[in-house]
């Protein structure tokens, strides 16, 4: 790893549905103080911005809720028609605040299923994309057609963490680089060997996006790190435990199974 690095904001301008993503990254990449993609820099996208370009934006006056979802909206005072997309969107619905249901998807703890209803026209909401990896590994394809150039792309989102107020960010799409590195077999500043500890690259640059994306009217949906001195490879993917291996989804099942019996149904 550097002792340094750089990230660059890349304004693109709005995300449209059906939109390049890759050729609207590298131009704003060459309009940006980072001068053009090089070898070796990490691209991030923002995932609201990746699903509405992949056409995933949903007109919520179209959707039909069930009677589960109507049930799920009265209880935790949320939207039928956005519950029905929750629903649809989620593996496994553990539970859930006002405004917010408590999802399982594709092996991670979620609100909402990962659904956006910020930076989306009035009256939508913006799933997550069908597959992040494949999104990753299509910027990073074009990218390397374009410019000839070997990247790394992560697909990002920000969420909330156990106990904490606030966002930050988080990896969901992973091409090019190992999103967690294990760090075991290191020794610390004392000499002990390190015996369990991973290190969520992913995460830690997805945060470091974060700062410039922000959360409101940026159109900043994309960001380039460049001198991590973080090694490319062709990993695709971000590792999951099982909900048992958690510490907090871990406890919850050993307090209350039955939230866990792979229904996706609510109490």
């Amino acid at each position: 790893m550097s002792r340094w690095y750089a990230v660059y904001a890349l304004e693109t301008g709005m995300v449209l549905d059906g939109d390049d993503i890759g050729e609207k990254v590298i131009a704003a990449a060459e309009a940006a103080p980072c001068e053009g993609i090089k070898d070796g820099d990490i691209i991030l996208l923002a995932e609201t911005a990746v699903a509405t370009a992949e056409g995933r934006v949903v007109s919520l006056d179209e959707v039909v809720p069930s009677e589960e979802a109507r049930q799920l909206a009265a209880r935790y005072a949320i939207d039928p028609a956005i519950t029905e997309v929750v629903l649809q969107e989620s593996d496994r619905v553990v539970g859930g605040i006002p405004g917010f249901l408590l999802t399982l998807k594709n092996g991670t703890l979620l609100p909402n299923a990962g659904t956006d209803h910020s930076n989306t026209p009035k009256g939508t909401v913006v799933p997550l994309p069908l597959d992040p990896d494949a999104s990753a590994g299509k910027v990073r394809a074009a990218v390397h057609t374009r410019l000839g150039v070997n990247v790394g792309v992560l697909v990002i989102d920000s969420r909330t963490h156990a106990m904490r107020l606030g966002c930050s960010g988080v990896a969901i799409g992973c091409a090019g680089l190992s999103a967690v590195v294990d760090e075991t077999g290191r020794r610390d500043l004392f000499g002990r060997e390190l015996e369990v500890t991973k290190r969520a690259v992913g995460d830690c640059l997805a945060s470091a996006a974060e700062l410039l994306m922000g959360e409101a009217d940026e159109c900043v949906p994309a960001v380039l790190v460049r001198g991590t001195g973080i090694e490319l490879n062709e990993e695709y993917g971000i590792p999951s435990i099982d909900a048992s291996e958690c510490l907090f989804m871990g406890a919850a099942l050993h307090a209350d199974p039955a939230a866990f019996d792979g229904k996706g149904k609510s109490e």
